[in-house]
């Protein structure tokens, strides 16, 4: 029995074994979302001409930041349904249906363009059910003082990473050879296959650690029964339907501008006003309160990261279709392809931060996670210094910022610049989101009250709703007319990360001592 429990809890590269399928399951839902999402923003730019939906650049930029902040805001209802009545298990399944359900919808979008927003309120409700059971099951692996902890999440991250690598060849290919709507129905297959893993690999992988191992805390049931939650989720219910009827038969008029300025701050206000309930009105113990001191510096930290990071589907798509050389070997190859770069550098440099993590705990030379944070947006910062610099070069090389405004308005020639400017600068993302976001995670999971785990969780995808919001109201200055201002967005974005860094190294003594509360802890 003891070979048994030894090899279930380190048969994937030292670490549980339900990690290798949940790894997998996640990898095939971001394929599905890293598919589809780079298109939207291009499709809804695109000129009639080319079957798109000629919505100006800072219009469709708050689309995008409306839909990704509400996408990960529904994390926090998904949270509390899973906390509440569905348990992880259910939550995962179930949304995963509704996910593979709003692609669907989205490839039908080929009859009428309004099915693409219905997809995406699909694509809404589905993530906020997956996303937070999905790393909250991968926490319950690991006990709280385990070390194996940043590495296991640095491999979960790697592996659905291959996901966002390959998305955007695919459905990037599709969408250039076959027409929109192709791309984005290849991102329901991968939907598909998540819901088939999930149900015929990782629960049956689950209940077997589970029985040998055991499993911090319950998965297949929510942690405490509310009577009233079935209520909620058909009034709930009843009210979207009715918003949707209003909206789409036009009893509603709504300016996408405004609303992503006002979604910023709501979530400020509700954040402020959630974070205040928990310190006053719950029944946590002093240390577990604490944490979300910790956890409140942690999540405005992330909003910033998040909000420059988003870029890239916006500002940095803006400056792939316009400003970016995309011939190889004669072959104009697709804009999103670009993005595949973010997943494949994850799954290059992943490996090396997680040998490095290890070897240093190991040797007691640990890199605090507070330490790992603040590189994360100093390495971010030093990418957006890449942009600016190539925006500038840009600029510059066609004759200056009127002349090139000209071209761009014309459709004249433009001198174009090298995509290595871009490859450059998604590398540097991509090493400040290792040492960020899956420390981001583990952290979370590790200090987050058992009574309100999934709802933590829930909170700190609320850092990435922010900073998403705030993306859709940035990347809206990268556009024709504002293109003198671009090389001035890269740098201002670039100055905020480095203040945050540097606010970080001045307050980890404090919040180093806050987590040690956390060592010993089962």
């Amino acid at each position: 029995m003891g070979k048994s429990v030894n090899n279930l809890d380190t048969s994937f590269f030292g670490h549980p074994k339900p990690l290798f399928s949940l790894s997998f399951t996640e990898l095939w839902e971001r394929f599905s979302f890293y598919g589809v999402r780079p298109l939207f923003y291009l499709f809804m730019i695109a000129s009639l001409e080319k079957k798109g939906m000629n919505l100006k650049p800072e219009e469709a930029s708050a689309i995008m930041g409306i839909f990704a902040s509400c996408l990960y805001l529904s994390v926090l209802p998904g949270g509390w349904l899973a906390d509440n009545y569905l348990g992880q298990k259910k939550a995962i399944l179930i949304g995963a249906l509704i996910i593979a359900f709003g692609h669907l919808c989205i490839a039908f979008s080929y009859f009428d363009d309004k099915m693409i927003f219905i997809g995406m309120l699909f694509l809404v409700i589905g993530t906020g059910l997956f996303k937070t059971c999905a790393s909250v099951m991968v926490g319950m692996l690991y006990k709280k003082d385990d070390t194996r902890r940043d590495s296991g999440f640095t491999l979960f991250y790697m592996c659905f990473n291959f996901g966002a690598f390959i998305a955007p060849i695919i459905c990037g290919f599709l969408q250039k050879e076959y027409g929109w709507h192709f791309g984005f129905g290849a991102g329901g297959i991968g939907m598909l296959l998540a819901v088939i893993i999930f149900y015929f690999k990782t629960i049956p992988d689950l209940k077997e650690f589970d029985k040998h191992v055991g499993i911090e805390a319950t998965w297949d049931k929510p942690s405490k029964k509310n009577k009233n939650a079935f209520y909620i989720i058909v009034i709930s219910s009843i009210i979207l339907i009715g918003a949707i009827f209003l909206l789409f038969n036009g009893f509603i008029k709504l300016d996408a501008r405004v609303i992503n300025k006002n979604i910023i701050l709501i979530i400020l206000a509700c954040a402020a006003i959630y974070f205040l309930y928990l310190f006053t009105f719950t029944s946590l113990r002093i240390e577990e309160k604490r944490n979300l001191i910790v956890f409140v510096v942690l999540f405005f930290a992330a909003a910033l990261f998040w909000s420059v990071y988003e870029q890239q589907y916006t500002s940095f798509n803006f400056f792939a279709e316009k400003l970016t050389n995309k011939t190889l070997f004669n072959y104009e190859f697709p804009v999103v392809w670009f993005q595949s770069f973010g997943g494949l550098f994850v799954i290059l440099f992943a490996p090396l931060s997680t040998f490095i993590w290890t070897y240093c705990a190991k040797n007691n030379k640990e890199i605090s996670s507070i330490v790992k944070f603040a590189l994360g947006l100093f390495g971010a910062a030093l990418a957006f210094l890449v942009m600016a610099l190539a925006s500038n070069y840009a600029i510059n090389l066609n004759g200056g910022a009127d002349s090139l405004k000209t071209s761009l308005e014309n459709s004249s020639q433009i001198i174009l610049v090298s995509p290595w400017w871009l490859v450059s600068s998604f590398l540097l993302l991509v090493l400040g989101e290792l040492c960020l976001s899956p420390v981001g995670l583990s952290i979370m999971t590790k200090i987050a009250p058992e009574l309100i785990k999934s709802q933590v969780m829930g909170l700190w995808f609320v850092a990435s709703a922010l900073g998403n919001a705030l993306a859709g109201f940035i990347g809206g200055e990268a556009s024709e007319e504002n293109i003198a201002y671009l090389p001035n967005l890269f740098l201002e974005c670039m100055w905020i990360l480095l203040g945050a860094a540097i606010v970080l190294f001045i307050l980890k003594k404090s919040i180093n001592k806050m987590l040690k509360n956390n060592k010993g802890k089962k």
